[in-house]
């Protein structure tokens, strides 16, 4: 599933050809994804010019204006494709959305896990999908002081807390082991005992990881491209995931990467530089 770093990186790639442009055309293909498509979407759509488009938590905003905000998400497997050169439609794009400049921006998603949806800009704070969250990794709210505040008393292991999207948005999988590594806390450690110090290691290091990140495109797995169809390149500088076996980075006498599975997901940790 695409992480805050991918969704980012979606968001600014798509700004670059939407923002200011009206959509001239929109093709629904389907009647949902995960849920359905709100009624008459392509109508409300239609002549709407984009106004801004921003990442809230994985979700791709587009603000449009008429105060209303068109919400992307991804799902598992879904993608924006910039199509410019007006090719044939796949069996998974569901929804396109065609600019004033011919520009298309095809939403595709082959296991139909991801959402479109609109909502009011003044409701946004208590709409379903964003009330429960807690404060976004990159945001200023998101603290040491806050961090451990969240955990205190949790008795779940950090790793397993750092998906937790009530008390951190946008740490995934990847990111989650990534961070704990750079900040040499164990995954395993229990999420009630990072205060402190640990806190205020950790918050940095999430920060530092997933600016990293976005700063190479994100990651590119099975399901991630830049709306471009450039690939992300942040997987060339993972420390720890995906390399069970191999060297911790952590210098000499390093112990072999270790994989465990926490939560039904696999972490990737050193044991002797993360305690």
């Amino acid at each position: 599933m695409p992480e805050l770093p991918e969704v980012e990186t979606v968001c600014r790639g798509l700004a670059g050809v939407l923002e200011g442009r009206r959509f001239a055309h929109v093709n629904v293909r389907r009647k949902d994804l995960r849920i359905p498509f709100p009624k008459g979407l392509a109508a409300t759509l239609t002549g709407r010019r984009v106004e801004k488009i921003y990442r809230r938590a994985k979700y791709v905003m587009m603000l449009l204006d008429n105060t209303q905000v068109l919400i992307t998400h991804l799902g598992m497997s879904g993608r924006m494709q910039i199509v410019k050169d007006d090719g044939p439609l796949g069996p998974h794009d569901h929804v396109v959305l065609t600019t004033d400049d011919g520009t298309e921006i095809r939403f595709n998603d082959p296991r139909r896990f991801g959402l479109m949806t609109l909502a009011d800009e003044a409701g946004l704070n208590t709409h379903k999908l964003f009330r429960h969250l807690g404060p976004d990794a990159m945001g200023d709210a998101f603290t040491p002081e806050a961090l451990s505040a969240a955990l205190k008393g949790r008795k779940t292991s950090i790793k397993v807390a750092l998906l937790d999207q009530r008390i951190v948005v946008g740490v995934g999988n990847i990111y989650a082991s990534e961070s704990l590594n750079h900040a040499g806390i164990s995954p395993k450690r229990k999420a009630g005992t990072i205060s402190g110090k640990r806190a205020e290691a950790l918050v940095p290091a999430i920060k530092q990881v997933l600016a990293e990140a976005i700063a190479a495109g994100g990651s590119s797995l099975r399901d991630h491209v830049q709306p471009s169809g450039e690939l992300g390149y942040f997987q060339k500088a993972w420390r720890v995931y995906g390399r069970e076996g191999e060297s911790c980075p952590c210098g000499a006498n390093s112990a072999p990467v270790k994989r465990i599975v926490q939560g039904g997901r696999s972490t990737f940790f050193c044991a002797r530089c993360q305690t």
